[in-house]
């Protein structure tokens, strides 16, 4: 059965056609007052999408967010054919708000076709029942973290590693990375597109945090502001989403006050089906905390110059 949060995601991927290439959404209830990067990408790919052929999956997907998006508001897709080829097929798509560019993206989907193939290295399978539920983990600590943490998400998403917002080790021993389990939380229709969807959604879910894993920040703490800049999925094969997903993640460099993170999400199988990179804006909120109260030494990322 699906749960209310991946039945409102599948809403709002259900977006309606009201010209060639413009499609509409008319916004939704959802508590929070800034829309979720992972859902309008998700929308993006999907406005796209639908002005294809179907056997013609998306294989990358490049996303640029250029102004917050507010939830309740009517959000208009402009879909743009770049090219018709005979083994690719581009879309770039602009999505609106009151008149406002909110996010732009392109997305390029290929006839399918053979080719050489090496096998991955398969890593060590997890049990995702022997791990906490994302609500399980968060749904205790409201009175230090956002609805963002402890709100239910359409996503099942489960830490293998101690969860970044609340880890008090990383203050003593800051870590490059981190690997999640990610399914939807239901079954999802039989439609590769949004499947795909659902796998940007939950690709954006974590990848900031990543990104300040060597800071040994505790990302609850409120030490730093973060939004995503833009986000980048190379898709392999076509991805199941309501299966478990192993998604390992690695901060790469932080500079600028941008912070850059890679992901790979692999199948049950331990194939790789999807590639991800992510860059966020990352300011120190001028807050209490170690990262601010320490020494310029103190805040050099482990690996850089000092």
């Amino acid at each position: 059965m699906r749960s209310p949060a991946l039945r409102y995601l599948l809403a709002r991927l259900d977006l309606d056609p009201v010209a060639p290439g413009v499609f509409r959404d008319p916004g939704g209830d959802d508590p929070l007052h800034r829309l979720f990067g992972g859902e309008v990408a998700a929308q993006a790919l999907v406005a796209m999408g639908r002005t294809v052929a179907a056997d013609r999956p998306v294989h990358s997907l490049h996303t640029r967010f250029v102004r917050p998006g507010r939830t309740g508001v009517p959000i208009e897709l402009h879909v743009t054919t770049v090219k018709e080829g005979r083994g690719f097929d581009l879309r770039s798509v602009e999505l609106r708000q009151d008149g406002k560019l909110i996010l732009t993206a392109t997305a390029s989907f290929q006839l399918p076709e053979p080719g050489p193939r090496y096998p991955d290295p398969a890593p060590a399978a997890i049990d995702p029942e022997t791990l906490p539920r994302w609500e399980d983990r968060f749904g205790d600590r409201r009175d230090r973290l956002s609805p963002l943490w402890t709100r239910s998400r359409p996503i099942d998403l489960r830490y293998v590693d101690p969860p970044p917002p609340l880890d008090p080790t990383l203050r003593d021993r800051p870590r490059r990375g981190q690997t999640t389990l990610v399914r939807a939380d239901g079954p999802l229709p039989d439609d590769p597109l949004l499947h795909a969807a659902a796998v940007v959604y939950a690709s954006d879910m974590t990848l900031l945090e990543t990104a300040l894993l060597p800071l040994g920040v505790v990302y609850a703490d409120g030490e730093f502001d973060g939004v995503s800049l833009d986000h980048t999925m190379w898709f392999h094969r076509p991805p199941r989403a309501d299966r478990w997903l192993r998604y390992e993640q690695t901060a790469e460099v932080m500079t600028g006050a941008r912070g850059l993170a890679s992901g790979r999400l692999s199948d049950e199988n331990g194939e790789l089906v999807v590639t991800v990179v992510q860059e966020g804006l990352l300011r120190p909120t001028g807050g209490a905390g170690s990262w601010l109260a320490g020494t310029a030494a103190d805040r050099t990322m482990p690996g850089e110059r000092r």
